[in-house]
């Protein structure tokens, strides 16, 4: 049995930015109950060279919508990158969804070998729809939300597997 594009690409978008809400929602509360300002937590960093939660957040949804759109075909909803709290950035993830579920599987379907170009960086990129979504997209979600949750948890928010990885 082979998996479809879209089974292989949106519910697997979905299933980590819901557990990313989650590792924010625990990160807010965290902050609350031991009274440390939740901005500290969104402007987090790991490294000093490496972005902070905030941004984390924001290349997760634009990861997942922007491969959505490319594979699809279908234009992506713009987000202005001026999330500064917990609340804004469960929003963008929330529309980030909402943009996600409402895309037809038959337009995600049968894209394997559709040609996909675009520019990272300074880095001109060419995959076809399976690569580009097996060995781009997937991972680069991934690192972010793990990026995220290792942030918070740095910072002493309770976090574990689960939180991650989600519940089945």
């Amino acid at each position: 049995m082979s998996l479809s594009m879209h089974c292989t690409s949106i519910p697997y978008f979905v299933r980590a930015l819901n557990n990313l809400s989650v590792i924010l929602k625990k990160g807010a509360a965290h902050a609350q109950e031991h009274d440390i300002d939740p901005s500290i937590f969104v402007a987090g960093r790991l490294f000093p060279d490496m972005f902070p939660l905030s941004r984390q957040v924001q290349i997760a949804c634009d990861v997942s919508k922007g491969a959505a759109a490319r594979i699809s075909g279908i234009q992506a909803p713009s987000f202005e990158d001026n999330e500064s709290s917990f609340e804004e950035l469960l929003a963008r993830i929330s529309k980030t969804i909402e943009f996600l579920n409402s895309l037809p599987a038959d337009k995600i379907d049968g894209t394997e070998a559709k040609q996909i170009k675009f520019q990272a960086g300074p880095y001109e990129l060419d995959f076809t729809g399976a690569t580009y979504l097996s060995m781009w997209a997937l991972p680069n979600i991934y690192f972010h939300v793990t990026t995220a949750y290792n942030i918070l948890r740095h910072n002493g928010v309770a976090l574990a597997k689960l939180d991650y990885v989600g519940t089945p």
